[in-house]
Parts: structure tokens; C-alpha cells; sequence
């Protein structure tokens, strides 16, 4: 078992991302370290390096190679710049560059790869992914060691083994757990803060895996796990959950406290403030979870709490805490009166869409069973519609099913508040809310837990839904 009084802290893209960032970044490690006995840090890519890395990718599997002097620059430049800004001295500034430039030779001798096969497997696409937390884990690491404090870089691929499911692997805790602990532990007992790549890991065999995107902030809950932190913090751009998005509603603001339950809602329904399976681990285990500002370090951000632990904290006593929305999405409508009564329509229907590797964040049915609708990422429409036309081509011309068709892009608004649950009348208010500002609702989805209630609005009502919505946060 890990010390108790060990906290583990994962900076995002932005909190990397340049040298003012990586700085501040550093200087957060140094006094978390005057405070905690044992400190583990999870970073990620320098902003903006994932991206390249993959779009390189993408056009390498058509054949375009031409680019890739430009992202080999690119690449070299955001990380040199970083440590020519940070690392005073040349002989470490230059032993880790040199590690770097090895890492951009290994991306482009994938892409040069990809190019001659025409194809970009997930197995590869993870291999090229997991360059940026590979480059960026380096050069962490040596600026906490020039600021004084012992430090270690560490890939994740030799800590994290996961299954073979490529490009959103799935850990194997009992043997992450003996692979972290034996390599990771030994460093807290001698003072060495451990700088791990977040994102990566690796199956049993040792074939590299990712986490999928946003994956750094499961990753630093994984390892919070199975070490028995005693708390993990969330390093990013923003000063916690907010009660929306501030670029649609001005006087948002900043919650002080959240519960697991509240947070799974909104981390699904496109508050891109944590991963959503950041969660699971850190709950099982026990452990505290906390969001804060790189930029604003000062500030308390937003802690995570189980149900039973909210306090009387401003904000916290508010019956709907937190309004949301996911775009571009589209709606999808299986209808005709042959369904009634029929066994196995929504099983074949949801196994199509499966098989075309899309998730659904909406259903909803009538009890008249005349009707099964659910929401699909717009740019997933048009190969499950063509599925969906396929598993039911008997019916549709039997006249069974009368139609499978989609909206346009519409948006999926949801309220959160766990105290939804046991106070009447939430859902009238949010309804005569929408109605009072012209806003029409297209479709409604409510889980048995009461946590949330979600609406399918025109994607053009989406930020008057959310602004009118968010005058209910009283």
C-alpha cells in the first residue's frame, strides 16, 4: 500500500502548453511537494501536438506525405521553444531534445509506413497518438528537476496494461496495479516526483494502447487507484465545473462542489471540463477529486464529493446545479404501427447502430411502441441510417415500419441536480421555462435516478435554451 498522504495531479494540453504554462505547471508541483510527502504528476501532450499527429496520419493512409516536413518542424519547434525558455542548462536541454527528435523520427517513420500500406489501423493510429504524452513527459520531467525537485519520466505503457481494444483500451486493474506499484512506489520512497505520460497504455504484450481522447485525466485516476492515493486534482484551463458554458451564459460560474453522480451527467452530456470515465476509479477506491486552474492556482476550484459529503456550501443547496449541451448531433425516428407488440425491434435496431461503432447519448420510446427515437453524433448518421434501412428492409416493405429517417442537427440540452429527484415540479419548470422563450422541444429523455433531464432542441435554439434554462440555477 502507497502512503496515504500521497496526492496525484494531472496538468492538461493547456497547462503544457507553452512555457508560460509549463511553468506555472512546475511551480504548482513545488509547492504541492512542500505540502504532500509523495507526489505524482500525469501530463499531456503540449496542446495541439495530438491533433497534428493524427491528421499526419490521416493523410499519410491517402498517400500525402508532403506534409510532414511541415508537422516534423512543428513538432520540434513547440517542444524546443519550451525548453530553451526552461531548461538553463545546455547539456540537459540538449540530452532532452535529443530524446524528443528521436520521438519525431519514430512519428515519421510510422507515417512513411502508413503512406506505403494506404491504411492507418487503430493498432497504428494508438502507436502515433502516443508520441505527444511520450515527448511532452520528457521535457516535464527535466524542468521539475532544474527547479530542484527530483523527478522521473515514465511512459505509461510500462504501468497501464489494458485489452486490445485500440484507440479506447480498457485497463486491467490487478495487473496495472503490480506493474505501478513496482515501478512507481520505489521512486516515492527516495522523494522522486514521477512524471507519467497520461493517455498511453499498453496490452500484456506490450503493444502500445490509448485510453481515447481526453484519456490523460482517466489515466492519473487510474494510477490514483491502484497506488491508494490519498487525492487526485485535475489540472486545466478553466477554474472548475461551471454552472454552464461561459461563452453561452456571461455570469456563469463556478460550483464549489459537485457529487460523482451530478459530475457523470455532465461529463456525458459535454461538459469537457473531465473524462468521463475519470470517475469509476477514483469512487471504487475511495478517493478524494479535484478540479482546478492551472492559470488560477489560488482559487479552490471544484471538489467531488459522494452524495452523502455535500455540505452547505454556496451553490449547493440550488435544485438544478448545471446546464449543458451536446451539438451536432441528429435524431434518429423508427416508427410504424406494425411495431406494436413486436418482440426484438429495439435489440436489432441498437445492435445496427453498434455495429457501425456509434454510441447513442439519447433514446426514447412512447409507450405506444409505434416509436423508437435516439440521438447520433451528425457525422454517424448517414452510415447508421443506411444500416438501420438494411436490418429492416422486410419490414419497411411489408409496411411494418413505416420509415427510418433523421432530423437535421439538433442539440441534446441537459439540467443536472441531484436534488431533482425528491423536489416536484422540476420538470414543469424547465418546460414553461422553454416554452415561455419560444424554444420547442423535440424530444425528452429522464433516467430512473432523476439526476438529469435532457431535451432535444433545433440546433438554433441551443444557447437561448441554455441562457433560459440557466435562470432556473436560483
Amino acid at each position: 500500500m502507497a502512503n496515504p498522504s500521497t496526492l496525484v495531479m494531472k496538468f492538461g494540453g493547456t497547462s503544457v502548453g507553452s512555457s508560460h504554462a509549463m511553468n506555472e505547471a512546475v511551480q504548482i508541483v513545488r509547492t504541492a511537494r512542500t505540502e504532500w510527502p509523495r507526489v505524482v504528476v500525469v501530463t499531456s501532450a503540449v496542446s495541439g501536438v495530438t491533433n497534428l499527429l493524427l491528421e499526419s496520419a490521416s493523410l499519410a493512409a491517402i498517400g500525402n506525405t508532403t506534409h510532414l516536413a511541415d508537422a516534423e518542424k512543428s513538432l520540434y519547434t513547440s517542444h524546443a521553444t519550451i525548453a530553451n525558455a526552461l531548461i538553463s542548462e545546455p547539456d540537459k536541454r540538449d540530452r532532452v531534445m535529443a530524446e524528443i527528435e528521436n520521438l519525431i523520427a519514430l512519428f515519421l517513420d510510422l507515417c512513411r509506413a502508413i503512406a506505403m500500406i494506404g491504411e492507418a489501423s487503430p493498432r497504428t493510429l494508438d502507436a502515433v497518438a502516443s508520441l505527444g504524452e511520450r515527448m511532452s513527459v520528457r521535457l516535464l520531467a527535466a524542468i521539475i528537476e532544474g527547479d530542484g525537485l527530483a523527478a522521473k519520466a515514465l511512459d505509461s505503457n510500462e504501468l497501464i496494461i489494458t485489452n486490445r481494444h485500440f484507440q479506447n483500451a480498457h485497463p486491467e486493474f490487478e495487473a496495472t496495479t503490480g506493474k505501478t506499484r513496482e515501478v512507481v512506489l520505489p521512486l516515492l520512497d527516495q522523494g522522486i516526483v514521477p512524471v507519467i505520460t497520461g493517455f498511453i497504455g499498453a496490452t500484456a504484450e506490450g503493444v502500445i494502447t490509448t485510453l481515447g481522447r481526453g484519456g490523460s485525466d482517466y489515466s492519473a485516476a487510474i494510477i490514483g487507484a491502484v497506488l491508494s492515493a490519498d487525492d487526485v486534482w485535475i489540472w486545466t484551463d478553466v477554474d472548475g465545473v461551471m454552472t454552464a458554458d461561459p461563452r453561452i451564459v456571461p455570469d456563469a460560474r463556478t460550483l464549489p462542489e459537485i457529487t460523482y453522480s451530478e459530475m457523470a451527467e455532465l461529463a456525458y452530456f459535454g461538459a469537457k471540463v473531465l473524462h468521463p470515465k475519470t470517475m469509476r476509479p477514483v469512487i471504487e477506491a475511495g478517493i478524494g477529486l479535484r478540479i482546478c486552474n492551472t492559470f488560477n492556482p489560488k482559487l479552490p476550484g471544484t471538489r467531488l464529493v459522494a452524495n452523502a459529503d455535500v455540505k452547505n456550501l454556496p451553490g449547493n443547496g440550488h435544485v438544478i446545479k448545471a446546464v449543458t449541451a451536446i451539438r451536432n448531433q441528429r435524431l434518429v425516428t423508427i416508427e410504424g404501427r406494425g411495431m406494436l407488440g413486436v418482440p426484438g425491434v429495439a435489440a436489432r435496431a441498437f445492435a445496427g447502430v453498434a455495429s457501425t461503432g456509434t454510441s447513442v447519448p439519447l433514446i426514447t420510446q412512447a409507450s405506444s411502441e409505434q416509436s423508437i427515437c435516439f440521438a447520433v453524433p451528425a457525422e454517424t448518421c448517414d452510415p447508421v441510417l443506411s444500416v438501420l434501412k438494411k436490418t429492416f428492409a422486410s419490414e419497411l416493405e411489408e409496411s411494418d415500419i413505416d420509415r427510418v429517417w433523421a432530423t437535421e442537427d439538433i442539440s441534446i440540452i441537459t439540467v443536472v441536480g441531484s436534488k431533482m429527484r425528491s423536489t416536484p415540479g422540476v420538470a414543469g419548470k424547465v418546460f414553461s421555462k422553454l416554452g415561455s422563450d419560444d424554444v420547442n422541444v423535440l424530444a425528452i429523455a429522464q433516467g430512473s435516478s432523476e439526476v438529469s433531464i435532457s431535451m432535444v432542441v433545433e440546433s438554433a435554439k441551443t444557447e437561448k435554451a441554455v441562457r433560459a434554462l440557466h435562470t432556473l440555477i436560483v
